[in-house]
């Protein structure tokens, strides 16, 4: 009966016979046996500094994982992705005392034996004989690139992993199949090379240049005798000799790693000695990995772009697909984030709302005619910490990019109505009468030949009874008269606004279809701040609307060498006329000159825009634009509890917080920091007349009311139709709890339950 030591298991004798009959075995078969074609069995290999290029063409050669940077439009990294930290670089920009200090440690034999040693199997029989126990193995650097390469081909998979290294019969055989071809493929400076760009050590490190920036900042190429010897000492156990947790453990290891070195003539005795005196020397550079770490508060961009990637076909075929390339790494992503742009939208949200506030912003610009993202940001950082107010959700867009459930956006929506009304035909002098109280007309056809039926009816109202029309379009898109724009949305029929929002690419949220009802002409469809942006570039670039895009282009490397990768472009349609867009340029314009988003206007710049403030005071917008920058500005609770009355935000406390007075400033600074320096073109403007008298006065109210407690009661300018007046509005009425669809689903992206907008 063979013998067993007292814990269990083989005595070292049997282990050692074990060990010796499976290399045996397995040069028998490589013997005996002609090599099939690794590429039939599943096995990737590596063969330059990027990939095994040097291998016959049936073989798999999948590139390492790598990092993947993420650059702004100038060219300057925003920020670090990848699953596994690794620069694969040449064997000659790496330090000949590495090379060196892996061979002499792993496998000092190196240059003079083929895939298997059989001095080094009978030298690790002889001292696990010795020691009583499995002390030293005998696989070759060769034997080890391969089990690392199977490694690599696992991923993140455990299961695919334990496979890749399981200690049996079968696997060291195959191990030794595909060495022996590695030999026969390749020289041996390109396994070397291969091997120290494929190892794995420690603190998510792999392969020698993220190692040694980790350890030491430095480059790999710049790696002194000592240092070597530490990195090639750790490759036996990364988490046994981690110098960062174990520095004792690490030091003995170098100085054997050293001791082994001088023993095969790398280096002197004294050398050795001296360097073992040493002290570690580690000068560590922290994992910088993920959006998480972008610079700019460029976060939730670089997020958004990860989505982009993950989301969009063009990087392939399906999410699985897409997902192997990202995580494979090795990209340059040139974004179309414009670096003066998002250093505005940061500077101006930390200005105006903290992070600790009750509530949060979220700010996007984008490029009028192009589609081009130039910034993206919020009051909440990127983050983990949900007890310092941080977030991944990305407050600026879709819940399937990653956002929430999105926000109602009010009377922002109003120029929707308009346009489409306009495209229909309806002159821009058209009337209401538009009177304080109203019930929802009815019936109002919808799309596909039906009507909506205001059953039960339910009325809206204006903000006071002192808000009485009648009122032209130009002075109720100044003042957001809401029973002006409910009579036209029954005029027109619902079916022309929901298409022409289509058109422009508003969309809700949580990617549900825009509700078939007249409220949607208050803003009781939850948009996202990038859609909204986006959607009001269309009247910015007079009339065609472009789809978004985050991407300019693409660089991977594969194969040691560089290829581009296809991106998403943008795609451009006429939404509108230009004539109507023009017109709505006009409209809007009145609004930040002299209406309720006043405190938005960029002084001598041509911009246009409108304020927005949902039913009790849940979000509050800003939207605007220049003829070469159109951005949004969201304010309000997340998860839509806190109501925006009695509240301290920026440091400034408001009673009511209004669309034109803490998102409208928010805006004002960041257009004006992202505009600086850049042309001041000018909108195509049409000449609207007048009606009828300017009204005697208007009040504080995103819908201008007359008769509150702050009315200025400026007439008409005879241009733009009497806008002038207070700037901070009230909600205008509210719809009946559950009349229409709205959601309250609390965390980051709950939302509304309807209500006034103005």
């Amino acid at each position: 009966m063979a013998n067993k030591r007292s814990g269990g298991g083989l005595s070292p004798t049997q282990q050692a016979a074990k060990f010796l009959g499976v290399s045996v075995l397995a040069g028998a078969v490589m013997a005996g046996i002609a090599l099939p074609a690794i590429g039939a069995l599943g096995l990737a290999a590596k063969g330059s500094a990027e990939g095994f290029d040097e291998l016959p063409a049936n073989l798999k050669q999948p590139p390492l994982s790598q990092r993947t940077t993420i650059l702004d439009s100038k060219g300057d990294s925003i920020a670090t992705v990848y699953s596994r930290d690794r620069t694969v670089v040449d064997l000659k920009a790496i330090s000949p005392y590495m090379q060196k200090a892996i061979i002499a440690i792993e496998d000092a034999r190196f240059y003079q034996h083929g895939a298997v040693d059989l001095k080094g199997v009978l030298r690790a029989l002889n001292r696990n004989a010795q020691d009583g126990g499995v002390t030293e193995g005998a696989s070759t650097l060769t034997q080890q690139l391969v089990k690392n390469v199977a490694v690599e081909e696992a991923g993140d998979d455990p299961t695919l992993v334990a496979q890749a290294t399981q200690q049996t019969i079968g696997r060291k055989i195959r191990e030794l199949k595909y060495a022996i071809q590695l030999e026969e493929e390749l020289s041996k400076k390109q396994i070397l090379e291969n091997y120290l760009n494929i190892t794995f050590f420690g603190q998510q490190a792999y392969g020698v240049e993220a190692a040694s920036q980790r350890y030491f900042s430095k480059s790999a190429k710049d790696l002194d005798v000592e240092e070597a010897a530490l990195l090639a000492g750790i490759v036996q156990s990364p988490s046994r000799y981690d110098p960062v947790n174990d520095p004792q453990e690490a030091t003995e290891r170098r100085n054997i790693v050293l001791q082994r070195m001088a023993e095969v003539g790398d280096i002197s005795r004294a050398e050795a000695d001296k360097a073992r005196k040493k002290p570690l020397g580690l000068d560590i550079s922290k994992p910088k990995n993920g959006c998480i770490t972008a610079v700019k508060g460029a976060g939730f961009f670089c997020d958004y772009v990860r989505e982009v990637f993950l989301n969009d076909p063009v990087f392939g075929k399906t999410k699985e697909d897409r997902a192997k390339i990202w995580n494979q790494g090795g990209l340059t992503i040139r974004t179309t984030m414009d670096p003066q742009a998002q250093k505005s939208v940061q500077t101006s949200v930390k200005r105006h709302v903290n992070q600790t506030d009750d509530v949060a912003t979220a700010a996007t610009i984008v490029e009028p005619g192009t589609g081009e993202i130039l910034a993206m940001g919020q009051s909440r950082p990127y983050g983990l910490d949900t007890k310092k107010n941080e977030t991944s959700i990305n407050l600026s867009v879709d819940e399937s990019m990653g956002g929430g459930a999105g926000y109602q956006p009010g009377s922002t929506f109003k120029p929707f109505v308009a346009a489409a009304a306009l495209e229909d035909g309806m002159s821009p002098t058209k009337s209401y009468s538009a009177p304080y109280e109203m019930e929802y007309p009815s019936p109002i056809s919808v799309c596909g030949g039906k009507n909506w039926v205001n059953t039960d009816g339910t009325k809206l109202t204006n903000e006071n009874e002192s808000e009485v029309g009648p009122y032209s379009m130009k002075k109720a898109t100044a003042l957001s008269v809401n029973t002006y724009f409910v009579q036209m949305i029954a005029d027109i029929g619902i079916c022309p606004v929901t298409k022409m929002a289509g058109k422009m690419g508003v969309e809700r949220a949580d990617g549900g279809k825009i509700g078939q009802n007249p409220s949607i002409a208050l803003g009781t469809q939850e948009m996202s701040p990038l859609t909204m942006a986006n959607a009001y570039a269309t009247f910015a670039s007079r009339g065609m609307y472009c789809t978004p895009v985050a991407i300019e282009s693409i660089t991977q490397r594969v194969g040691g060498k560089s290829k581009s990768l296809e991106v998403p472009k943008s795609t451009c349609s006429r939404a509108m006329s230009e004539n109507t867009a023009d017109t709505i340029n006009t409209l809007l314009r009145g609004v930040v000159e002299d209406g309720t988003g006043t405190e938005a206007g960029l002084g001598s710049r041509a911009s246009a825009g409108k304020t927005g403030t949902t039913d009790f005071r849940y979000a509050a917008w800003f939207v605007g634009y220049t003829p070469n920058m159109a951005g949004a500005v969201w304010v309000g609770d997340p998860a839509h509890k806190r109501r925006m009355v009695n509240i301290t935000i920026g440091g400034e406390w408001h009673s009511k917080v209004f669309g034109g007075q803490v998102p409208g400033p928010i805006w004002r600074d960041m257009m004006s920091g992202a505009l600086e320096g850049k042309p001041g073109p000018d909108f195509n403007y049409v000449r609207i007349p007048d009606d009828r008298p300017a009204d005697p006065g208007r009040g504080n109210d995103d819908n201008g009311n007359g008769g509150n407690e702050d009315d200025n009661g400026n007439g008409d300018d005879g241009f733009f139709g009497g806008t002038v007046g207070g700037t901070f509005p009230t909600p205008e009425f509210s719809i009946p709890e559950g009349w229409i669809r709205g959601q309250s689903n609390g965390g980051n992206n709950g939302n509304g339950n309807g209500g006034g907008f103005g």
